[in-house]
């Protein structure tokens, strides 16, 4: 059953890819365009480069879950999905992590191109990635939560930034200090087991608070 659920979220997250394509070119956008503002120097960007790019990713992920359970349930898809035989908080899951891999999983990938644009040490390229792959999961999972308590309103993006931005404040933290730490020639440790202790918190319960904010506006549709 699992791997039918997650087959067909597959098949519906690259139906939708066109949507999901934006946030990456917001990060690529924002990325880009900063060196205009700030100017090209190099020992200008390098220090900022890894804030940066933290900040573009969490503004994209943010950018992109307004979409992850709108579509649903505006189609009845959710009701079908409360009436599955797997538990309705492990499909929320699903999807979330489905949602990931299209719009928070390219960000990493594209990191080494936009870290060279602004100039970040090589030493610290790795490191960035690692805090990226360890912290946008949990952007999505913490957002997932916005998301569903907002699904039911026409314009909820403002209110769902509203909700999660306080709760991306530590994934953020922990994730540009990582590469400041590998400057430093300090071994990023502890910024990574904070990252993991985040991601698993949020993988345990954001996708039970997400099935019950999705339950109780299914009711009261």
């Amino acid at each position: 059953m699992w791997w039918q659920a997650l087959k067909y979220e597959l098949i519906l997250a690259y139906r939708r890819r066109g949507e999901l394509v934006h946030p990456l070119i917001f990060f690529t956008l924002v990325c880009t365009l900063f060196p205009f503002g700030v100017g090209s120097d190099p020992q200008i960007l390098a220090p900022l480069a890894a804030g940066i790019l933290w900040v573009a990713a969490l503004l994209a992920t943010l950018l992109s879950m307004d979409l992850l359970f709108s579509q649903d349930f505006s189609d009845g898809a959710l009701e079908q999905m409360e009436l599955s035989v797997l538990p309705f908080y492990q499909l929320v899951m699903l999807k979330t992590l489905v949602h990931w891999l299209f719009a928070g999983l390219p960000l990493v990938l594209l990191t080494p191109l936009l870290g060279l644009l602004l100039h970040l040490p090589v030493t610290q390229v790795g490191v960035l990635m690692v805090s990226l792959a360890l912290g946008t999961p949990t952007l999505s999972l913490i957002g997932s939560i916005g998301a569903a308590l907002t699904v039911g309103l026409k314009r909820g993006g403002l209110l769902l930034s509203l909700l999660v931005l306080p709760l991306f404040i530590p994934a953020l933290i922990f994730g540009a200090t990582a590469p400041l730490a590998a400057a430093r020639g300090e071994m990023p440790l502890a910024q990574f087991l904070w990252l993991a202790a985040l991601l698993f918190l949020a993988a345990t319960l954001a996708p039970l608070a997400a099935s019950l904010a999705l339950r109780m506006n299914i009711n009261d549709d």
